[in-house]
């Protein structure tokens, strides 16, 4: 069957089971346009690059599957280049496919030319220039089987243009081998001696952590983990990336640990004489002055990234693998530590002492941020999906919300991107209509990527956005009002321009707004009544409220900051 490259194309991300491509058409990708008008591929219609490959984002996260996004070369492909990088950092599954000048002309510094594959050569797990329309099966194949398999990220296929409009004899390859990736070893045979080394380092230990990565929801390990902990009785702290993975109603769920963690996770690790690390990466944000960090603690490193260990800390003992697979291996092993009664009371003094708190609410205004997100959860439908910005409300919305099950927290932690909220939440309905998806999102979140509530209402995605107005850059002007004397330097944003109401409405949104407490319910039940539009809120909160816990940049995790009415609190 012959057929064009850009038919193959088509053809091709079919076979992967591809139901929703999100993407912007322009002149070197616009043969690739013309056969997804006859494929059952639904294509989503953004306002912008940086908007589809956020949205792809969002739908790996909720769904599991790889997000597609699909563009046109030059500026199409550099204003997807941040969420590339957004993926690679959070280990998020994408191919992105981009349009490319004719073979003949790349080179020449063409009309909308650029050298996407080089300048994406550090945030890609890799790249291909597709030089044959008869390599297209081929290559497809391979950049799912790249972006899911190991530890996963994103996978871009640059296509020139002539490659789609050429043609070539259909075919699907039908092995791995088929697939050309010499040197591609995604998993590693089980080391039992490292998983005996593992099972004598716990039989020891007196203050065990189980210390949960993002890793843990990629390998699909939510219920070993669940079964390993409560078999053990160890303590588990979830990280951001890893919230949901672990409930947060169970009773060994610390909570979220690093900068703007819970007090007794933070503690706990600090003090822990040893951390279980599953498919996490000791990121500087959890371990505050890296040579403060858990000063006692012996490390057990479980990560299917090789790469990941001894990057950072030392593993004494390091097992490279999948974390489901190597927690059944270790559960198989009778891995089991001693007493821990001891270093439960511990901890329990902690979550007396220094539970998650915040002033109460005045009734007249301006809102407190914690409690508007509290005040969402009660009344959200359980499963609800929520994704984030990046900023104080972040961390509010990593706090404030009791996440149950794995899929239902979407947010940008790596790579920290500002306006990654709005898009990503369409992308998680999009993988998962079923379910009801909030934005918790900043006014400066909000202003970077708002045109895509266009895209929403014209696709029929009825997301709700709650933004936390506060009129700043808010974790910005926290800083600098605590680091920086309260020299606040160009972090004030205005609370009524734009007027975010009229703005939701002119994009055929319903706009809502709460000032004073008395209002938060009624606004919150209209928008939970609507379920046929997006609808966006503005809450209008305290500019002076600060995230709490924090411990400050550069300070060690015994440094940590409490809230001020916890006088006196230190790890």
């Amino acid at each position: 069957m012959e057929l064009t490259g850009a038919q193959a194309l088509i053809k091709s991300l079919e076979q992967q089971g591809v139901d929703v491509i999100f993407g912007l058409p322009g002149g070197a990708i616009l043969p690739v346009y013309d056969p997804l008008i006859d494929s059952t591929i639904r294509h989503i219609l953004v306002r912008h690059e940086q908007g589809a490959g956020h949205m792809a984002e969002g739908y790996a996260l909720a769904t599991g599957r790889p997000g597609v996004a699909m563009v046109t070369s030059g500026p199409g492909a550099t204003n997807i280049v941040t969420p590339i990088a957004n993926a690679h950092m959070d280990s998020t599954p994408l191919v992105v496919i981009t349009g490319q000048v004719a073979s003949g002309s790349i080179g020449t510094d063409a009309f909308q030319e650029c050298d996407i594959t080089g300048i994406t050569s550090g945030i890609t797990k890799h790249n291909f220039l597709v030089s044959s329309a008869a390599e297209l099966p081929r290559v497809i194949a391979a950049a799912f089987h790249l972006a899911t398999t190991g530890r996963p990220g994103p996978v871009l296929v640059d296509v020139p243009k002539d490659i789609a409009q050429s043609t070539m004899e259909w075919w699907w390859p039908s092995t791995i081998e088929e697939l050309d990736l010499p040197g591609y070893r995604p998993s590693s045979p089980i080391d039992e001696s490292a998983v005996e080394n593992a099972v004598a380092l716990l039989a020891t230990a007196e203050r065990p952590v189980l210390y949960v990565g993002g890793g843990t929801l990629k390998a699909r390990a939510t219920a070993e983990l669940l079964a390993f902990a409560e078999r053990t009785g160890i303590p588990v702290v979830t990280t951001l990336m890893a919230r949901g993975a672990f409930p947060d109603s169970h009773p060994q769920h610390l909570g979220m640990p690093g900068m703007h963690g819970f007090y007794a996770a933070v503690a706990a690790m600090q003090r822990s004489d040893l951390l279980i690390s599953l498919g996490a990466r000791f990121d500087d944000r959890v371990t505050g002055r890296l040579d403060g960090f858990a000063p006692d603690a012996k490390v057990i490193h479980i990560d299917i990234d090789r790469a990941e260990i001894n990057k950072v800390r030392r593993a004494d003992v390091a097992l490279v693998g999948d974390v489901r697979e190597m927690l059944t291996a270790l559960d198989a092993a009778g891995a089991m530590p001693g007493s821990l009664d001891a270093w439960w009371r511990q901890i329990h003094e902690w979550q007396r002492d220094f539970p998650l708190t915040y002033d109460e609410p005045s009734t007249d205004g301006p809102l407190r941020p914690q409690a508007v997100i509290e005040a969402i959860a009660r009344t959200a439908a359980p499963g609800t999906i929520v994704a984030s910005g990046v900023g104080q409300h972040q961390m509010w919305a990593a706090q404030h919300w009791k996440y149950e099950e794995p899929g239902t927290w979407i947010n940008s932690g790596g790579a920290g991107t500002m306006g990654f909220g709005v898009p990503a939440a369409i992308g998680a309905k999009v993988g998962r209509p079923d379910r009801t998806v909030w934005t918790i999102d900043g006014d400066g979140c909000f202003q970077m990527t708002a045109q895509e509530l266009v895209t929403a209402r014209a696709e029929g995605i009825p997301i709700k956005v709650a933004i936390l107005n506060n009129a700043y850059l808010g974790m910005v002007r926290q800083w600098q009002e605590m680091f920086y004397d309260e020299r606040y330097s160009e972090v004030y944003l205005s609370p009524d321009l734009p007027d975010y109401v009229k703005w939701a409405e002119a994009m055929g949104c319903v706009g809502l707004r709460a000032t004073t407490l008395d209002e938060v319910d009624a606004v919150i039940a209209e928008a939970n009544a609507i379920n046929d539009v997006p609808v966006v809120i503005d809450f209008r909160t305290d500019a002076a409220e600060k995230v709490f816990p924090m411990v400050p940049s550069g300070a060690s995790n015994d440094d940590i900051l409490v809230h001020p009415r916890q006088r006196g609190g230190r790890a």
